[in-house]
C-alpha cells in the first residue's frame, strides 16, 4: 500500500509538469521597458554602473517629455533571491573566469529574458558590455514587444470587418479597446480612449493606408509630406476648415532604415501637432516598401495624452505595428 501511495504521488508530480521534464514555471513580473541589473553595489556605483545607466538611459526619440529607452534598477547578487528571479527582464553582469556573453529565455519564469555579461575584471566587463550594448537593448525590447503582442492576442479585434485592412491585404493584432473613427477602404483610423490609469484624457491612434511606389530612393524624404497630406485630407481639428494634423514644424523627425518582416522599410519618430491649434504629441510611422504590390504600405501610431509620460503608449503602438504581416 505504501508503494502504491508513493507511486501515486510521483504520478501527480509528473502530471503537474509541462512536457516530461519541466515543471510549470511561474509567471514573470515587471513593468514594460524595465530591466533589473544584477551586479555588486561597488560596480553599480562605479564606472560600470555609469556606463549601464548612460546606455539604457538614452532618451527615446520623438517624445515631448524626456524618457529613457529602458528604466533600470539594481540588486546585488546575494539579493537575487526567489522573488527577484521572476523579473521579466534581467541583466546579470560581473566577474568570471573568462569573457562571456549570452542570452537565455525563461530560466526562472516565463516570459523572461536574462542577459549574462562576464569578464575577468571590471575593465573587461565594461568592454564586453560596450561591445554588446546594442544587442542587449534590442533583446529586452524584442522581449517586451513579444509579450505585449501575446497579451493583445487574448483580446484581438476581428480585422476582417475593416474594409481598409482587407483591401491592403494585411493581418495584424489590434486589441479590442480600439474603436473605428474612419474606414474608407483606402484609409483606416482607429482610436483607443485613454480613460484609466495616469492618462485621464487622451487617446492612442492607429492609421493605415498605402500610396503608389514611384521612386524608392525618395521614400524617406517624402514621409513628412505624405503624412501631412493625409492629415489635411483625413484628420481635421476642431475647425475642419482651418485645422488639421501636420508634422510639428519646430521638430525634425528622425528616420532610420529597417527591415520589416523581410521588407525594406523606414521607421520615423517625431511629433505631430494640429495646425492653428494647441494639440500635439508623438508619432511613430512605418513606411514599408512593398515592391510586389508596387506600393508603400504605411502604418502610423500617434498619441495624445497631455501632461503625462508617453513611452508606454508609444510602445504599445510599436507592438501593434510589428505584428503586421502582408498576406
Amino acid at each position: 500500500m505504501k508503494k502504491i501511495i508513493t507511486l501515486f504521488t510521483f504520478v501527480i508530480l509528473i502530471t503537474s509538469c509541462t512536457g516530461n521534464d519541466k515543471f510549470v514555471q511561474r509567471n514573470s513580473i515587471g513593468k514594460i521597458n524595465k530591466v533589473m541589473v544584477v551586479t555588486k553595489a561597488s560596480d553599480w556605483n562605479g564606472d560600470l554602473g555609469d556606463k549601464i545607466r548612460n546606455s539604457f538611459g538614452e532618451l527615446m526619440v520623438g517624445l515631448p517629455q524626456p524618457e529613457p529607452i529602458l528604466s533600470i534598477s539594481q540588486v546585488a547578487p546575494n539579493g537575487f533571491g526567489s522573488m527577484m528571479k521572476v523579473s521579466r527582464n534581467v541583466l546579470v553582469i560581473g566577474n568570471g573566469d573568462k569573457e562571456d556573453f549570452f542570452i537565455k529565455k525563461n530560466v526562472y519564469a516565463q516570459p523572461q529574458t536574462i542577459v549574462y555579461v562576464y569578464a575577468k575584471d571590471d575593465e573587461g566587463v565594461i568592454k564586453m558590455f560596450q561591445k554588446h550594448e546594442n544587442e542587449i537593448i534590442a533583446a529586452f525590447i524584442a522581449s517586451d514587444i513579444s509579450m505585449t503582442q501575446n497579451l493583445f492576442k487574448k483580446r484581438k479585434l476581428d480585422e476582417s470587418k475593416y474594409k481598409t485592412v482587407q483591401n491592403l491585404g494585411v493581418t495584424l493584432t489590434i486589441p479590442d479597446n480600439f474603436k473605428t473613427v474612419d474606414d474608407t477602404g483606402e484609409f483606416l483610423w482607429l482610436r483607443q480612449h485613454l480613460t484609466s490609469g495616469i492618462a485621464k484624457t487622451g487617446s492612442n491612434n492607429i492609421l493605415m493606408y498605402a500610396i503608389p511606389l514611384e521612386d524608392e530612393e525618395k521614400v524617406p524624404e517624402n514621409i513628412v509630406s505624405v503624412r501631412d497630406s493625409i492629415g489635411a485630407k483625413y484628420i481635421p481639428g476642431s475647425n475642419p476648415e482651418t485645422m488639421h494634423m501636420i508634422t510639428e514644424e519646430a521638430y525634425t523627425p528622425f528616420t532610420s532604415e529597417i527591415t520589416f518582416n523581410g521588407l525594406k522599410a523606414f521607421e520615423t519618430r517625431g511629433k505631430w501637432e494640429v495646425k492653428n491649434d494647441f494639440m500635439a504629441g508623438p508619432f511613430l510611422n512605418y513606411s514599408i516598401v512593398d515592391k510586389k504590390n508596387n506600393r508603400i504600405l504605411v502604418f502610423e501610431g500617434f498619441t495624445y495624452a497631455p501632461s503625462v509620460n508617453k513611452r508606454a503608449f508609444m510602445f504599445e503602438l510599436e507592438a501593434i505595428a510589428k505584428s503586421m504581416k502582408i498576406q
